[in-house]
């Protein structure tokens, strides 16, 4: 039986929102957004019919409100909701609500939901299935004395992950037993914030594993298919980093061997709709880790080499019709690649970033190349969602075309206001090693050296470039402060003259802890800047956008400065180099610095405080956890010492830099 979708709401926000309904608007059905009040000016309120407001920021007053949704959809009439991925999406009472409500859930039966939603629960399922696993604990027994026998029993090192969820909320890798009850109580907490259920299995940790998915698509006839496999080994902090399809060094025949046990999974929970089914894969072996009932961030490398689009898929599903494609059919042709664009400090061991992005440049220019966003330049990152920017994917006839277009894209990507990932994601394009394939979940932390040097002085490119830029601002305020009655007045075309001597500016620059003179000789084509390496002939032409078109002694390139206050941000040769502009007009340029005082690393809630007042401290112990963004930042004492004085209790909300203790020595 089959139901026509007219009116679609879509109970999510960000990139995936507005991806959902670019194809629900492709097949003629009027779009429904919710929004909370971060998210008023959303561009995915802005890319629906209709938008309605469903509550406060945080997401459990608003996108985690069953009742607010289903509210929304029987007012705007919509027939269908769409949970995207995250919130609601993988929620039971969710589906079953939608259910009773009369209105399509774009997604799988609440059984289906039910069984695979508890990863102890699956694994029981998986085992009677035939499904291979890893060797592990998914009893419901939670108690701590009984999960830390069980670590022993099954060897260290172990992961232990929160059964309800995924992402990498809730998993911590532990390789001993005296780490395992912190480990544990961690681990729990954020399960229990992020899911609302704290319980947790325990698998044995595999040193060099790959992480392989199959996408697996059912529908209500019984028919249910594999449309082939991504790689998505590149993680950090057990969250994916880069994913690709078809996995490297895939043969035809473990393909299938894999497709056949993600179907099997599929089949043995009734499952209808698109779902993910997880491998760890080591050596020849693969095994179940857990199965996504719903649509991953990483859904478009698949759509990529398949050249199917599996919202439409999941559309046609829930309306009752049969999948589009039968296995001998799906087509596997060229490679694609997506990273992840987050708004995050790699310097700062990736802590997310929030506020405003002052400046924002999406490659969506480049062939080869498709970007999903839900952001716009001058939108806000807030505290209260993921910090993730867009989702960059690129497709080549093969892998090695691929890599390159890659490279390109981040290259071309802008970001100003926040600290992102994009340099990192770069060093990861541009590795050997990803180059060559060698992937496992722990690339990074193998090539950590060099996918996160140390930063570098700027050079005198940047120098030249930044000092360019100022200097041609100036030439347009100068110009536009000129007597308009009289715009032939020499006192409007002599910048930097110096009776009877060479006219001259002096600017200064301050890269870090260091500060840079540079003199700029006034030419009539441009200037002579006098740098840390010597003397380079400059001159070129600024657009309102910040683009330079410049020649560098001779050597003609592109670039763009963007300026936010003293900062300028050079983009040039795909890099990203900051500098400080000091302004002789401004009366002062205080800078305050935190060195040696015990701040939170960002805004968000203090959760736990494991030291009193008049503590004494040991150098490294665990003083105050900060959670923001559903993960735990834990501030520790930077050398031993006596708690003085806590300026904050749990459950208060902290600015990114406020004092949280002071520090005294014993």
């Amino acid at each position: 039986m089959t139901r026509a979708i007219r009116t679609l709401l879509v109970a999510n926000r960000g990139e995936i929102a507005v991806r959902v309904m670019r194809t629900a608007k492709a097949l003629g059905l009027r779009t429904v957004a919710v929004y909370s009040q971060a998210d008023a000016h959303a561009l995915h309120v802005a890319s629906a019919d209709e938008a309605y407001p469903i509550g406060p920021a945080p997401a459990r007053e608003s996108y985690l409100r069953i009742d607010a949704i289903l509210d929304a959809a029987r007012k705007s009439g919509a027939d269908a909701i769409h949970p995207g991925y995250g919130f609601l999406s993988e929620n039971a009472a969710f589906a079953e609500a939608c259910e009773q409500a009369g209105i399509v859930f774009v997604g799988p039966p609440a059984s289906a939901i039910r069984a695979m939603g508890s990863k102890s629960a699956a694994k029981a399922l998986m085992e009677k299935a035939g499904v291979p696993l890893v060797p592990g604990y998914h009893g419901e027994d939670q108690d701590p004395g009984l999960l830390a026998r069980e670590a022993e029993r099954i060897g260290f090192p172990v992961l232990i992950k929160a059964s309800a969820g995924g992402g990498g909320k809730g998993m911590k890798v532990v390789r001993s037993a005296e780490e395992f009850p912190d480990a544990l109580a961690s681990a729990q907490r954020e399960a229990k914030g992020a899911f609302g259920d704290d319980r947790v299995l325990v698998e044995k940790y595999l040193t060099t594993p790959r992480h392989i998915e199959v996408q697996v698509f059912a529908d209500s006839h019984g028919n249910a298919v594999y449309l082939h496999e991504r790689d998505c080994s590149i993680q950090r902090r057990h969250q994916k980093v880069v994913e690709e399809a078809p996995a490297p060094g895939m043969t035809p025949e473990r393909r299938a061997a894999m497709g056949k046990a993600a179907v099997d999974a599929a089949k043995a929970v009734g499952y209808v709709g698109a779902g993910t089914v997880e491998f760890i894969a080591e050596g020849e072996h693969f095994y179940f880790m857990e199965m996504n009932t719903r649509l991953q961030v990483e859904h478009p490398v698949t759509e990529s080499i398949t050249g199917q689009d599996l919202v439409e898929w999941q559309i046609k599903v829930a309306q009752g019709e049969n999948l589009p494609l039968a296995q001998a059919d799906i087509p596997l042709k060229g490679h694609a690649i997506e990273v992840r664009l987050y708004a995050e400090d790699p310097a700062r061991d990736f802590l997310p970033q929030v506020g405003r992005l002052d400046h924002l440049v999406l490659p969506f220019h480049l062939q080869g190349t498709r970007v999903d966003t839900g952001v716009r330049s001058g939108d806000t990152v807030s505290i209260h969602y993921d910090p993730m920017i867009a989702k960059i994917i690129v497709s080549g006839a093969d892998r090695t075309e691929a890599v390159r277009r890659l490279d390109a894209a981040l290259a071309a990507t802008e970001v100003v206001g926040l600290a992102t990932n994009r340099v990192f994601l770069k060093a990861i394009a541009t590795h050997p090693a990803f180059a060559a394939a060698e992937l496992d979940t722990n690339f990074i932390a193998r090539h950590q050296d060099a996918l996160l040097p140390p930063p570098q002085p700027v050079d005198d490119t940047v120098l030249a470039l930044a000092a360019l830029s100022i200097l041609k601002e100036e030439a347009r305020q100068s110009a536009e402060a000129v007597d308009a009655s009289d715009p032939w007045s020499p006192w409007g075309l002599a910048p930097g003259w110096r009776l009877n001597r060479d006219a001259h500016v002096d600017l200064t620059f301050a890269d870090r802890e260091r500060r840079i003179a540079v003199r700029a000789h006034f030419r009539p084509s441009g200037f002579i800047l006098s740098l840390p390496g010597g003397d380079m002939s400059v001159e070129g032409d600024a657009e309102a956008d910040g683009t330079l078109r410049a020649r560098l002694d001779g050597v003609a390139l592109s670039a763009r400065v963007i300026r936010t206050g003293a900062h300028l941000t050079v983009f040039v040769r795909g890099g990203e180099y900051g500098v400080e502009f000091i302004d002789p007009r401004l009366a002062s340029q205080a800078a305050t610095g935190t060195a040696g005082r015990l701040v939170a690393p960002m805004p968000g809630t203090i959760i736990r405080i494991a030291v009193e007042e008049g503590q004494e401290v040991a150098k490294g112990a665990a003083l105050v956890v900060v959670e923001a963004m559903k993960m735990e930042h834990t501030v520790a004492a930077p050398r031993d010492g006596r708690v003085k004085t806590l300026k904050f209790a749990v459950g208060d909300l902290v600015d990114e830099g406020a004092e949280l203790l002071v520090l005294e020595d014993a």
